[in-house]
């Protein structure tokens, strides 16, 4: 492999390695192996704008950041470095005699949210066509998996945005539901901004006063978990105000009888109990959304992460429909997705239940055709396996040997001491990361893999639109791409072919299998992504056929769905009746307060690469507990006192944060910590019976003093 003194002066175009902004930026090479980040205005979406995780992204391209040899457990169970060879001999010895001796199902892999779509995809088909396995899914499960459902359910198509970005200013109302992206996403604030001053209200749903909640012109903090409540609450009032649109109802819509009455019990008064919420704030949030024209609701993990999550977005989703707010120009549902190829990599087949192309893997047409374009019977995929939590609970059990690619689930997995635990009991346990991760610090083998700076691939962004990351410099020698990694343990497992090392012929096929399917990218390529910066999904490729408006020509792409009709047989968005229930786990005598989790501006996700990074650790070192000064006072806590915070899943230790910004019957804390302060640690694995999305949001718990 080249030295990486070798180095292209000129900058490259490129996009962030963090959230589903996927910001635009230049890199340009410099002295030490690793980039400057440079703004880049002409990507529409955040228009040069990058937050400090992006402008500080290369930190983690130094070599005393990240890892640039394989390691493996040595006979006194320390990791040592090794050769490429011995390692991946190792990892593909140990899954042959797994597979051997239990089955191929007791082969797991657990891959991620910030894998390119070509990783996502050969990843998915490693694990059906090489292991032959079930068992593989993704913390993209984590991420938005109950919008995800609530979406298809309701519209027969998920998309994260169904609009560009770029209509969010110009709508009159948009009701922002359990995100706070002046934390998570800060370049797009300015659309909310922009939103304000051009005439539109911003209301905030989010139990605390976030940095985005003080930009509203109404903020409603509702208890955890009764976001659903809510939702019905204003549907109800929506009904008896005489606020629906009947003719939109009536053309474009199914079941809104059943789900009408189901609102109907759910008036103000019993919302204000349930929420916490007054019913003169309900009532005014009805009038600011149904008096523009245009209006739009978006979600994010606050009603998402709940065991409820699939029935709370759909709540929020009848609300839009009910005022014909969906499928109409500058109005919609949307979810802002959380990870930065969380849309791509749940399309392309690193989900449990799915097949590229956001095929269904239980639809035998489905199977015929990926099995088709794999060159395998469609009779050997094995059917779909467990969700990320219930496949991270049968470790060391009925999953028995593990591959993991870009995730950390050791802090970001709900429970996570259990699943800590999990891990440790593997008999074989592989990670392939940037960085030596708590995950990785478990394994039996880490290969250390290329990052975004280093490879090229393709990622879509949280509004559909299919992005090209460039390759801006050489990987440092000893490091490998996630490609080059299947490609050499597929040929170890047997499977000499259909494993490429180069992404563009990865996406080559990935375009064939996803030909024809709701995420059908069969008319992108990779010099159209770089020509047009970006293509919004589907993009079908041309038929060819006798088509008076040129049948030839490319595809646009479909920045905006829905328009016409929505993706159901019939054409119709789908109206579900939901109704309000307690979340899995609600305070007691024993455990009395409700605990929320979150980000904060300057970590990103587990952690696992930010807290590399020198200038952001500055800006949020470690873990912290924020709660009211009433819940302060009766536990005599002051600023900066350790509390714990004990829950039926175990305990994690970290210093007050009192503000005012926060309901008194809830604490919150950031979850990018491992150790004593790791949040995760506490959150309820309970799931959503449609996502199986695990209830991170909301769960009860005592705190206490810690006295030295």
């Amino acid at each position: 492999m080249q030295s990486t003194g070798t180095r292209n002066p000129a900058a490259t175009p490129t996009h962030c390695p963090y959230c589903a902004l996927q910001c635009g930026m230049n890199l340009t090479p410099v002295e030490g192996g690793t980039v400057e980040v440079s703004e880049r205005a002409d990507f529409p979406v955040n228009r040069g704008a990058l937050c400090g995780k992006g402008r500080t992204a290369a930190a983690v391209l130094a070599p005393g950041a990240r890892l640039t040899s394989p390691l493996v457990r040595s006979g006194d169970g320390a990791l040592v470095q090794a050769g490429w060879d011995e390692a991946l001999d190792r990892i593909a010895g140990n899954l042959e005699r797994t597979r051997a001796r239990y089955g191929a199902d007791a082969l797991g892999v657990f891959g991620g949210g910030g894998l390119t779509n070509e990783k996502a995809y050969a990843l998915g088909k490693f694990a059906r066509v090489v292991l032959g396995t079930s068992q593989i899914d993704y913390n993209g499960r984590f991420c938005m998996s109950s919008a995800a459902a609530a979406g298809t359910r309701a519209f027969g198509l998920d998309r994260g945005l169904p609009f560009p970005l770029e209509d969010v200013p110009r709508t009159g109302c948009v009701i922002l539901v359990g995100s706070n992206p002046a934390e998570t996403m800060p370049p797009s604030l300015r659309y909310f901004t922009e939103l304000r001053e051009n005439g539109g209200t911003l209301i905030v749903v989010d139990p605390r006063r976030t940095r985005t909640a003080e930009q509203a012109d109404l903020h409603l903090a509702p208890r955890p978990g009764t976001d659903l409540a809510l939702a019905l609450g204003m549907l109800h009032l929506v009904v008896a105000e005489g606020r629906v649109d009947e003719a939109y109802v009536e053309e474009r819509t199914s079941g809104w009888e059943e789900a009408r009455a189901a609102a109907m019990a759910h008036w103000p008064e019993h919302v204000e109990r349930i929420t916490g919420v007054s019913v003169p704030e309900l009532r005014e949030a009805v009038r600011l959304f149904c008096a523009p024209e245009a209006a739009m609701v978006l979600t994010a993990r606050g009603p998402e992460q709940q065991a409820k999550g699939t029935d709370t977005v759909g709540a929020w989703i009848n609300l839009c429909l009910a005022t014909g707010r969906a499928g109409r120009p500058l109005s919609g549902y949307g979810c802002l997705t959380g990870q930065g190829n969380g849309q791509g990599g749940r399309e392309h087949g690193q989900k449990a239940d799915q097949l590229p192309g956001y095929r269904k893997l239980t639809d035998p047409a489905a199977r015929r055709h990926v099995a088709g374009v794999w060159g395998v019977d469609p009779d050997s995929l094995p059917g779909p396996g467990r969700s990320a939590y219930e496949l991270l609970d049968a470790l060391g059990t009925d999953v028995r040997s593990l591959l993991v690619m870009g995730s950390n689930p050791v802090v970001s997995a709900p429970r996570a001491a259990h699943v800590e635990e999990r891990l440790r009991s593997l008999d074989f346990l592989a990670v392939c990361d940037v960085v030596l991760s708590e995950t990785a610090e478990l394994a039996d083998v880490v290969l250390p893999v290329t990052q975004w700076a280093e490879e090229t691939g393709t990622t879509t962004s949280l509004e559909g639109r299919v992005l090209l990351r460039r390759r801006a410099i050489t990987p440092p020698d000893g490091v490998r791409g996630d490609l080059e990694v299947l490609h050499g343990l597929a040929g170890r497992l047997g499977v000499e072919k259909g494993f490429p090392t180069d992404p563009e012929e990865v996406f080559e096929e990935l375009r064939r299998a996803s030909a024809g399917g709701p995420a059908d990218y069969s008319g992108i390529d990779y010099r159209r992504l770089a020509e047009e910066n970006g293509v919004f999904w589907p993009c079908p490729a041309p038929t060819g056929g006798d088509d008076t408006r040129n049948p030839t020509a490319p595809h646009p792409g479909t920045p905006r769905l829905f328009l016409d009709r929505f993706a159901t047989d019939d054409g119709r968005a789908r109206f579900v009746p939901v109704a309000h229930r307690p979340s899995a786990e609600e305070p007691d005598d024993e455990y009395p307060v409700l605990l929320t989790t979150g980000r904060v501006v300057s970590q990103y996700q587990s952690g696992a690469q930010t807290r590399r990074v020198a200038e952001l650790n500055a800006a949020a070192p470690g873990p912290f507990v924020e709660l009211h000064p009433r819940l302060a006072a009766r536990l005599g806590a002051a600023e900066g006192d350790p509390l714990a915070v004990v829950s039926r899943r175990g305990r994690a230790v970290a210093p007050a944060r009192i503000t005012t910004g926060i309901r008194p019957d809830t604490v919150f804390m950031p979850f990018h910590w491992p150790g004593e302060g790791r949040a995760n640690t506490l959150t309820n694995p309970a799931l959503d019976p449609t996502s199986r999305m695990p209830e991170f949001k909301v769960c009860a718990v005592r705190v206490e003093t810690v006295t030295s």
